[in-house]
């Protein structure tokens, strides 16, 4: 075990950021420890300390807080909306896409505590991770504030996407529809989701989630399947509008290239010039 880091992050900038200054800044510090980092500070064997540092059990909190909050903003926003508009635009504005581009916004991966490893792999730059600690922050400022203060926040830091929430927005952004869309268009076949890997504690599982269509494949994650199917379909659509941007980007030189071999006149075989002669 690497010696415990005892440093107290200050954590000033980020609660500026948050519009929220915390009675107990402890919730916040342990919102934006990484479980990576918790375990390199305590001994093998003491997991259940560990535990008590890191965010995973804030996700939770944080998940339902935010589920909660969200509906409250919708039900009251659209009263004459459908139960299934309803649950399609609270999907999109709860989705890890989402959070994790507000995560973004609000630098919180700039002052996540995350150990070596999950440092060099780039983890603070992570979807499914900034989504986690946004849940964890959130959870942080519940349990600091009560109810008032997280939905507040929310509606900070969500504001622009409540303020864009529509039937019309959720449904083009139903990736998994699109993807079929797009997949049956190209090549007439259905896309399959398969679960490849479930890892987490029973209350933060995380599914990794894999769409196939011929011999064309791609992950996602996320807290549920249905989440990491999305995902998984969102990453391939990126991927599927790469291709077809290449392909756009390419094709101007191609036509150049066969206009230019169409230009040159062949050259006559000294077969055929002798027949000539």
């Amino acid at each position: 075990m690497a010696e415990a880091d005892t440093t107290v992050p200050d954590l000033s900038a980020l609660e500026a950021a948050l519009g929220y200054t915390f009675r107990e800044r402890a919730w916040l510090e342990r919102a934006v420890t990484h479980r990576s980092w918790a375990h390199e500070q305590v001994k093998p064997g003491e997991e259940e300390q560990a535990r008590r540092l890191h965010n995973e059990a804030l996700e939770f909190v944080g998940d339902s807080v935010l589920g909660l909050v969200v509906a409250h903003y919708l039900f009251d926003a659209n009263p004459d909306l459908t139960e299934g508009d309803l649950s399609r635009m609270k999907h999109r504005l709860v989705s890890t896409t989402t959070l994790a581009r507000m995560a973004k916004l609000l630098e919180l991966g700039e002052h996540l505590r995350v150990g070596r490893g999950e440092e060099k792999t780039g983890g603070r730059r992570k979807r499914a991770l900034l989504a986690d600690v946004f849940e964890a922050v959130l959870a942080a400022v519940y349990l600091d504030g009560g109810y008032e203060a997280a939905a507040a926040f929310v509606r900070r830091a969500l504001a622009s996407e409540l303020d864009a929430a529509s039937p019309e927005s959720a449904a083009a952004a139903d990736h998994k529809t699109l993807l079929q869309e797009r997949v049956q268009a190209l090549c007439r076949m259905t896309p399959t989701y398969t679960v490849v890997e479930t890892e987490g504690p029973p209350h933060s599982r995380v599914f990794h989630v894999e769409v196939n269509w011929g011999e064309r494949n791609t992950r996602g994650t996320g807290h549920t399947i249905k989440s990491a199917e999305m995902d998984a379909a969102c990453r391939a659509l990126e991927e599927l509008e790469g291709s077809r941007q290449k392909a756009e980007d390419s094709e101007p030189e191609a036509a150049a290239s066969r206009q230019a071999a169409d230009s040159i006149e062949p050259q006559a075989t000294s077969g055929e010039q002798q027949a000539a002669d």
